[in-house]
């Protein structure tokens, strides 16, 4: 009787502490309750970014602006496209449009508001240090934006963070 009282504690200790640490900062269903490929956490000095099923930020590009991919072979080794095998992206209303385009590897990548989405290497869950960073891939100088909910992109409101 006491084990089961003990594993019930630890039960309740362990999904408070679990609550505790997912906090209302985060939109992570649909209505209806199904797991989203895209959320929308708050994080400070950017504003409601849309993350990743792992909670790391999304970026898009000015580059690809246009809705092309351009981010290939080397690019993807620092900024990883979110891609998804089949059907649709799901997402709590707030997080904007959601769509897939095709890449030239035959991977679907999610957009959102017809941006292409990415996370970057240097992330963990929770960290945006890839806010307004440049670099050069094939001849292409990019410019990275964290996405917010809605679509826009951090640089293009105004917002500035990361490094």
């Amino acid at each position: 009787m006491n084990t089961t009282r003990l594993l019930a504690a630890a039960f309740v200790t362990t999904s408070l502490a679990v609550a505790a640490c997912g906090g209302d900062s985060a939109r992570t269903a649909t209505k209806s309750g199904s797991p989203s490929t895209v959320s929308v956490k708050s994080i400070a000095a950017i504003g409601d970014v849309l993350v990743d099923p792992k909670g790391q930020a999304l970026y898009a590009s000015d580059v690809e602006a246009d809705g092309q991919v351009r981010c290939v072979d080397g690019c993807t080794a620092f900024w990883q496209p979110l891609t998804l095998d089949s059907g649709t992206p799901v997402a709590p209303a707030d997080a904007g449009k959601l769509g897939v385009v095709k890449r030239p590897d035959g991977t679907r990548q999610v957009t959102a508001g017809g941006k292409l989405l990415y996370t970057f290497s240097e992330d963990s869950p929770g960290k945006v240090t890839g806010n307004g960073f440049s670099d050069d891939f094939d001849g292409r100088h990019f410019t990275w934006n964290a996405v917010l909910a809605g679509g826009e992109t951090a640089g293009s409101s105004g917002n500035m963070g990361g490094y």
